[in-house]
């Protein structure tokens, strides 16, 4: 198996890479499968598994009261990344994120990692618990992802929580992290969004993939200040089809990003999702095209738990 950044240096073109969801508690594992074997033929490098923290639900008691219970509905990410990499002989990237884990906790899941002989993290800070305003870091856990990375990093020079370890053994964990070509929607302006995001790589970070966008500008110009920043690191541009008429609405909402006039006005004049899925993959197959032109590392499609429409648009360029 091989890091992210090896892949890219070794690569004489442009790779392609996946993001997955993992499966909703109580299915099973053979429906990501299936979902994600169209992809395979086009020999993706590496694929992300997302993490999603605990959700807080409400249960009325025989008594009347209410009783909070924390669960999720996605759990798997490690174990999921291990049935890939044993199913596929792929490399695999789990998400690590700083909400619902103390420094030991994260320690602890990045130990299990090095165990199975995954080399690749993403480390990102994570979304706020639903119902909440804002994020709020785990007691004893990392409030921000450079925090996060910088845990990571120290690992990987042999540096543990425990100042009584001898000799411990230096882990070898290529190290992603999140770029916003349009900013995150907390930071008040970009500059300073890059700002933070040199902090990441300065901690050591090994890469970056970014947000996805629908205006291959808003991409080329992020990369070109994040080159004025000093900032060298591989950046994967990530892109993300459109399938149905109503994510011209919620793609904004939940992701903080803008769409182009000519997308918008292109998908309004469709009739059905059907349309608007054709207008989707071939405004992304266009977006790829530049993207590969330009010679980005690699094109990381976010599936969102559905493949169909990727695999239509890899077909026309891997």
């Amino acid at each position: 198996m091989a890091k992210v950044t090896d892949h890219i240096k070794q690569s004489k073109g442009t790779l392609f890479s996946f993001e997955i969801l993992p499966p909703s508690t109580g299915e099973s594992i053979q429906k990501l499968f299936d979902n994600i074997a169209p992809l395979m033929e086009f020999k993706p490098k590496f694929i992300d598994v997302t993490y999603h923290r605990e959700e807080f639900v409400y249960k009325k008691m025989p008594n009347g009261l209410l009783e909070q219970k924390s669960i999720r509905k996605r759990p798997g990410t490690v174990s999921i990344c291990a049935a890939l990499m044993h199913k596929y002989d792929v490399d695999t990237v789990p998400h690590i994120i700083c909400g619902g884990f103390t420094k030991e906790e994260t320690e602890y899941a990045l130990i299990d990692l090095n165990f199975l002989g995954i080399d690749n993290v993403l480390a990102l800070r994570g979304d706020c618990i639903k119902g909440q305003k804002n994020f709020e870091p785990t007691h004893g856990g990392h409030k921000f992802a450079d925090e996060l990375v910088s845990q990571i990093d120290s690992m990987n020079r042999g540096h543990y929580l425990s100042d009584e370890l001898q000799n411990p053994t230096p882990t070898k964990f290529c190290i992603g992290v999140a770029g916003y070509p349009e900013k995150h929607f907390e930071s008040p302006n970009l500059k300073t969004d890059l700002k933070y995001l040199k902090q990441k790589i300065a901690n050591g970070a090994d890469y970056i993939v970014t947000q996805m966008f629908f205006d291959n500008k808003k991409f080329f110009e992020f990369e070109e200040k994040c080159r004025a920043e000093g900032i060298t690191v591989p950046i994967i541009p990530g892109l993300k089809p459109i399938t149905a008429k109503s994510q011209i609405s919620n793609l904004p909402r939940n992701f903080y990003i803008d769409m182009p006039d000519e997308l918008i006005d292109a998908i309004d004049k469709c009739k059905s999702d059907d349309e608007v899925k054709n207008v989707g993959i071939e405004w992304s197959i266009a977006q790829a095209k530049e993207l590969i032109k330009h010679k980005a590392p690699c094109l990381h499609f976010y599936s969102m738990g559905k493949a169909t429409a990727i695999q239509q648009i890899a077909s026309k360029l891997f």
